[in-house]
């Protein structure tokens, strides 16, 4: 039978990064309708697990979420959007691949998602109300996560990470 041996706090900081990643340019979680401000610092920690960055709106209220809910240490790599709207249509027109994390007809099952091949913004609505119509027709895919209690949608931490992992290729 075998043992089970937990890697020592050592051996964990021999074999990851000591400083914080640069921008990497590669995957960006856009929570931009996020409801509740503290899922923004966790899903900061995602950001560093998986070497991504992260897309903020400019409410007054972002800065202090993001520092309240991240442990990592160092900076992290946050984009300032300006109008949601507006930061979606510039990234579609530079070629940027938008997905979005939504309940909707014809979406990609999250176990059916592939690893990000080119520059991919994951963006995230409101835990409620979802993506704001606008929004919807500047996507270029909308994966779904399957649930099957009673729960509407996942918190936008949650949401985010496990979309985020897979389009990492991580999972």
């Amino acid at each position: 039978m075998a043992r089970v041996r937990v890697r020592t706090p050592d051996e964990l900081r021999d074999s990851r990064r000591r400083r914080s990643h640069s921008c990497w340019d590669h995957l960006i979680f856009a929570p931009l309708w996020a409801q509740h401000g503290a899922n923004l610092g966790t899903l900061l920690r995602t950001c560093d697990a998986i070497g991504a960055c992260m897309a903020v709106p400019p409410h007054d209220w972002v800065p202090e979420a993001l520092r309240r809910g991240n442990t990592v240490p160092g900076r992290s790599c946050i984009h300032r959007t300006g109008n949601p709207i507006g930061w979606l249509d510039r990234e579609r027109q530079r070629g940027t691949y938008i997905v979005g994390v939504e309940l909707a007809e014809g979406a990609t099952r999250l176990a059916d998602v592939g690893a990000a091949r080119q520059r991919t913004v994951i963006v995230l609505g409101h835990e409620r109300s979802g993506i704001p119509g606008e929004a919807l027709d500047l996507l270029d895919e909308v994966v779904e996560i399957p649930m099957i209690g009673r729960g509407a949608s996942l918190n936008v931490a949650v949401a985010g990470s496990l979309v985020g992992y897979k389009l990492a290729g991580l999972a």
